[in-house]
């Protein structure tokens, strides 16, 4: 099972760029992807729910990015790399099946099979934050509700 959801990443993120990169059709080109990998419709099916999600997401994923890679505006973000992370960011927030460590384990291991040299370690540091600021704002909603609780 994690070697169709590792290869439905990889489609994934090829799809993504691509997207990014030259606008092709977001569905069309997971297709295409899947064809060229010899995906199963399953792996196809995850890929394409991968791509469709972070599409739809995409304003809050960003934000969410900005938020924990500051001095790195989301425009000038190596391509691959935006595209990991978007893609890792919507894993770890709308992907309840995906364990926080293995979004970030498969991003970071993304990164090193397609990015630049320090790619690995910069998708790793803003998924770390990115987690960090998520549990911070659970805690803290937890934490207003208890209080609420008790006036």
């Amino acid at each position: 099972m994690s070697t169709r959801r590792r290869l439905a990443r990889q489609i994934a993120l090829q799809a993504l760029y691509e997207v990014d990169a030259v606008d092709h059709d977001a569905l069309d080109t997971v297709a295409r992807w899947a064809v060229e990998h010899k995906a199963s419709e399953a792996t196809t099916g995850f890929a394409r729910q991968l791509v469709t999600g972070v599409l739809q997401e995409q304003e809050e994923l960003d934000t969410l990015l900005q938020g924990s890679a500051p001095l790195f505006p989301v425009p000038r973000i190596a391509p691959v790399d935006r595209a990991v992370l978007r893609l890792a960011i919507y894993e770890l927030l709308h992907v309840p099946a995906t364990p926080p460590k293995v979004a970030i384990n498969e991003a970071v291991e993304l990164a090193k099979e397609f990015g630049g040299d320090n790619s690995s370690r910069f998708v790793n540091g803003v998924l770390g934050d990115v987690m960090e600021r998520q549990s911070a704002a659970i805690a803290a909603q937890s934490g207003g509700k208890a209080t609420a609780k008790r006036s």
